[in-house]
């Protein structure tokens, strides 16, 4: 009897992680990309060189946060991958569009460093981050339905389920604040995923 090719293709977890692993590299790496030195021929002393390096503060806030935001995504990835067996076709395809969102990452997150006032810049940020969320659950729930998960607890299952769901519903929070300005939108993200970076033993969210 003859064996399908889909049910042989896009099984290694080990090549989908070290193709993941490179491609997370490379967009964070991209990142600081954006950010220039100040030209040399505009700087006549301290106080221009101050100036100048104070203009860069705006690219250095989304850097931060679009650093972070990739590493959390990272890090959530990283924790599906340990509670999973094996892979296939299916999986691997998914991921492989979560991992052509994350190389958009260097894109929107130039778009909002050079608007950063602008609420669609915000928006289109936001998207980015919405998608890979939404891309990562439905990884999980496919993994989870197929039956590539290891016997994890059902406490893991939804642990990992709803450190999601969380996430991007303080995420969507954060983009809603735009309507007031899009700085407090982007302090409250940056927040919100350094608690989850940090994750201090005695915070609000404790438990996401």
């Amino acid at each position: 009897m003859p064996t399908w090719y889909n049910r042989i293709a896009g099984g290694s977890l080990e090549r989908l992680a070290a193709l993941s692993d490179g491609i997370f590299a490379v967009a964070m790496t991209i990142l600081v990309l954006d950010i220039h030195a100040p030209a040399k021929e505009a700087i006549h002393g301290e106080n221009d060189l101050w100036l100048a390096l104070g203009t860069l503060a705006p690219r250095l806030l989304v850097y931060l946060m679009s650093f972070l935001t990739l590493g959390i995504f990272w890090v959530g990835q990283q924790t599906q991958f340990n509670q999973i067996a094996q892979s296939d076709r299916h999986l691997t395809w998914i991921h492989i569009a979560f991992l052509a969102l994350v190389s958009v990452m260097p894109f929107s997150t130039s778009l909002l460093a050079e608007f950063i006032g602008f609420r669609l810049a915000l928006s289109l940020y936001w998207a980015n981050i919405l998608f890979l969320g939404l891309i990562l659950y439905v990884s999980w729930r496919y993994a989870a339905h197929a039956g590539l998960v290891e016997d994890a607890k059902t406490e893991i299952r939804c642990a990992i389920e709803r450190r999601i769901l969380i996430a991007q519903s303080l995420y969507a929070l954060g983009a809603l604040l735009c309507v007031v300005n899009t700085y407090w939108s982007i302090g409250f993200i940056v927040l919100v995923q350094l608690n989850y970076a940090i994750a201090p033993r005695f915070k609000p969210f404790s438990r996401l």
